[in-house]
C-alpha cells in the first residue's frame, strides 16, 4: 500500500490513497485557514471511527438497528507528561437497545484495529530519496 502526500498550500496537507484524498490543515491559531481537521485530530478520530465501524457490523449481523447509537471520544490530557493520557470512548446507545448486547458492544469496540496498533505499535522509518524528474518535450 502507498499513500502520497502533497502540499496544496499554506499550512494544508493532504494524503491521497485508493482514489480518496484527506485533507488537513492547522487551525488559524496555528497560522493556518482552519478548513480541515489536523492531521492528529484525523488520528484521533480514526480510533473512534474504527470501534463505529465494528459496532456497526455486530449491529448488522444481529439485525440490531444503530439509529441513536453515538460514540462520544473523550480525550484527557496528562498535564505532567504534557500529552494525552487517556481517550474514553463512551458507546450512547438509546433505552431500547437490548441489555445484553450492551456489553459485547464493549467487547466488539476494542476489536478496533487502531487500537490494537496503538497497543502493540509498528516500526516507523523515515528517510530521503531524490526524486526523478520528468522531461515534457
Amino acid at each position: 500500500m502507498s499513500i502520497k502526500i502533497t502540499f496544496p498550500g499554506n499550512k494544508k496537507v493532504d494524503a491521497h490513497i485508493n482514489g480518496f484524498t484527506i485533507h488537513t490543515d492547522q487551525p488559524l491559531t496555528g497560522g493556518g485557514d482552519g478548513t480541515a481537521p489536523s492531521p492528529f485530530e484525523h488520528f484521533l478520530a480514526s480510533l473512534g471511527t474504527c470501534a463505529g465501524i465494528y459496532i456497526k457490523g455486530f449491529c448488522d449481523s444481529r439485525g440490531l438497528s444503530t439509529e441513536g447509537i453515538e460514540i462520544e471520544q473523550k480525550i484527557e490530557y496528562d498535564q505532567a507528561r504534557q500529552r494525552i493520557g487517556r481517550v474514553i470512548l463512551d458507546i450512547q446507545v438509546p433505552p431500547d437497545f437490548p441489555e445484553k448486547y450492551r456489553g459485547s458492544l464493549i467487547n466488539t469496540a476494542n476489536l478496533c484495529a487502531v487500537k490494537k496498533y496503538l497497543q502493540d505499535p509498528f516500526e516507523i522509518e523515515t528517510y530521503t530519496t531524490e526524486k526523478e524528474l520528468i522531461m515534457q518535450n
